[in-house]
């Protein structure tokens, strides 16, 4: 490690069934892993010593609140007592991360990872209110494909409470892009308060995005795709500064 990767402060926090860690030099990102535990994370990235900022910690902030945490050096989750939900510490960063570049923005943010899409209303740097789906989580139990078959998520955006039927026909057909099409078009039914007349940015990995924002399009929404780790990066240069350790 040069000196120029030589952290001066640490974010880390549960992630999954161990610890996820950012090392930060000022506001750059310049190593990250999943680790046991805490003290193996700071140990493997150097960070003895350092300032840490803990993701995850401290009593959650209901919403309307700042995206951008505001409670010292941790990240609490956000809540909505209804309808229930909660967007975790490390998702709070990245809805910071795409937030900072849009100071006055007034939006949606939809926020994709392997298990779960949550919805966001973004306006003015603050979390107004969300919508969570687990529509990853079924398409994984249900052998779902990479590929989203777009007249699927028109069928069952336009009849949702034909999910279960519509899903049943694509399982005995063995078309996993049908079974993908599908649940997106549940999903959108059920969130289309949060994109209907909106500007939506998908955050996610990769080419993830892809079939849900097609699907958006296909309605006339303006659409904006952002990469996760990307946005993470951004979101912990953010605190960074908010925090005054970027030096």
């Amino acid at each position: 490690m040069t000196d120029s990767d030589t952290p001066d402060w640490i974010a880390l926090g549960p992630h999954g069934p161990g610890t996820l860690a950012c090392a930060m030099k000022g506001g750059r990102l310049v190593r990250q892993g999943c680790f046991d535990g805490e003290a193996e994370a700071v140990v493997a990235l150097g960070a003895d010593g350092l300032p840490a900022v803990r993701v995850g910690a401290g009593a959650g902030d209901a919403v309307p609140a700042s995206v951008l945490p505001r409670q010292g050096r941790q990240v609490p989750p956000m809540t909505q007592p209804e309808p229930r939900d909660e967007i975790d510490g490390w998702a709070r960063l990245r809805l910071a991360g795409v937030v900072a570049a849009r100071p006055d923005w007034d939006g949606v943010i939809c926020l994709v990872s392997d298990t779960l899409a949550q919805w966001v209303h973004v306006s003015a740097g603050e979390a107004v209110s969300f919508q969570g789906a687990l529509t990853g989580r079924l398409a994984a139990a249900l052998g779902s494909g990479p590929e989203v078959d777009a007249d699927a998520v028109a069928d069952t955006l336009s009849r949702p409470e034909r999910l279960a039927a519509h899903l049943r026909a694509a399982t005995l057909a063995a078309r996993p892009g049908a079974v993908s099409g599908h649940l997106i078009g549940a999903e959108l039914a059920a969130a289309r308060p949060y994109w209907l007349g909106q500007e939506v940015i998908v955050v996610t990995a990769g080419d993830a995005a892809a079939g849900r924002a097609a699907a958006l399009e296909a309605q006339g929404v303006p659409v904006t795709r952002a990469d996760t780790d990307q946005a993470l990066a951004s979101g912990l240069a953010a605190l960074g500064r908010a925090l005054g350790l970027t030096g």
